[in-house]
């Protein structure tokens, strides 16, 4: 019986470790969930209007709303979903009553509406505040001479634009452009592999139990 021990041990404690891991991927789970909700739960919320200094932390996905006129210069961030494919967001400046410079981003146009005139107006946008964390080392750099852009760094954009770097992303504008649609935010977007990572450690646990049985069979088939 002795020459069981150790692998037994060994098989039992890995085991062990890889399930008090899948466990702990199960809770986090529960606990991105809840927060999850929590972030749809504001985004959706009242609108209200833009804070006079807004906190990037504090408002994101604030949700809002604003009134003024909309600058002629674009911006154009290339943007791929799965429902409309390829093509491109659309920022521009919104100027308030008030004298307030925001950047606004319209939503999504195709590749081939890129170049579309559309003449600047007077609107109000319900949408929410962000600022997106879109860079990472993959990410091609903007070419601002050729208007690509690849991540809504909002203060690079503020700059470009020369308004504050307060970004509004909307999900509803009245007038309505039919050449543009939304591109609001939600919660899609944050990561959320718990579940994966569950699944992955449940998995390498049965591997090991597995393994393990193999190898007491092995050494019950050896002469004593």
């Amino acid at each position: 019986m002795k020459r069981y021990i150790a692998p037994l041990l060994i098989g039992l404690i890995g085991a062990g470790i890889l399930i008090s891991l899948g466990v702990w991927q199960v809770q986090r789970l529960a606990w991105k969930e809840a927060i999850l909700a929590e972030i749809d739960q504001r985004i959706l919320a009242v609108p209200v209007p833009v804070p006079v200094e807004p906190d990037p932390e504090t408002d994101q996905y604030l949700p809002v709303e604003v009134t003024g006129t909309i600058g002629p210069r674009e911006l154009h961030f290339l943007v791929s979903t799965r429902k409309l494919g390829p093509g491109f967001r659309i920022i521009t400046a919104l100027e308030t009553e008030q004298g307030r410079r925001l950047l606004l981003d319209h939503g999504f146009v195709p590749t081939d509406a890129k170049q579309a005139e559309r003449r600047s107006r007077y609107v109000t946008a319900i949408g929410n505040l962000h600022w997106p964390q879109e860079r990472d080392r993959f990410t091609p750099e903007n070419d601002p001479e050729k208007n690509y852009w690849y991540a809504r760094e909002v203060p690079l954009l503020a700059e470009a634009l020369e308004t504050e770097p307060v970004l509004v992303v909307a999900r509803d504008m009245t007038p309505a452009d039919p050449t543009v649609t939304p591109l609001p935010v939600d919660s899609s977007g944050i990561p959320n592999d718990h579940l994966g990572y569950a699944v992955t450690w449940f998995g390498l646990a049965l591997c090991w139990l597995g393994m393990t049985a193999l190898q007491l069979w092995r050494i019950s088939r050896r002469n004593p």
